[in-house]
């Protein structure tokens, strides 16, 4: 099975949320450190030229790999990458299952400005705190979404590609 967490940037809840399901960082009743945030893989530090890229993070407890993207606003990404996959799964008998899953919904409003003055602007020392925040406040709801999505994934469900548009999980 592969996931593929994707949202706006790809660098802030995709890779919280790759993180989470890897196991690099865990629940508990704390919030996450601001040390914790910063030294997630991927953290903060993707660029507009990664944006459309499938960025590996690594491979889950049950052999599943976990991948991220940023899509920015186009909401075709994740319907072709879809499409592609049923093709190739019908012309080369490729039969992975597919499991997207948006986080965008998880992103407080913290986040998106700090995203907007770090990786937009390049203002990191009223970017980076901000997106630190963002975390923390949004750190439950990631680790909600993750743990839905393994069980989706995880379901006997015979569709091969599965979409998750996701909710905001309190």
């Amino acid at each position: 099975m592969i996931y593929i967490y994707n949202d706006y940037g790809g660098t802030h809840t995709t890779a919280l949320a790759a993180a989470y399901h890897l196991k690099e960082i865990t629940q508990s009743e704390r919030k996450l450190t601001t040390e914790e945030i910063l030294n997630v893989n991927y953290f903060n530090k993707l660029s507009k030229d990664d944006f459309g890229k499938l960025i590996f993070h690594g491979v889950d407890e049950n052999g599943d790999s976990v991948y991220t993207i940023g899509r920015k606003s186009n909401k075709l990404v994740v319907p072709a990458l879809s499409n592609l996959t049923l093709l190739l799964q019908s012309k080369h008998q490729f039969h992975e299952k597919i499991i997207f899953s948006n986080t965008s919904p998880t992103v407080p409003i913290l986040m998106s400005i700090g995203g907007f003055f770090s990786r937009g602007l390049k203002i990191d020392f009223i970017g980076v705190p901000l997106l630190v925040l963002g975390a923390k406040q949004c750190c439950d709801n990631i680790f909600r979404l993750v743990e839905n999505t393994k069980q989706i994934g995880n379901s006997s469900n015979e569709e091969t590609v599965i979409i998750l548009e996701n909710e905001i999980y309190k």
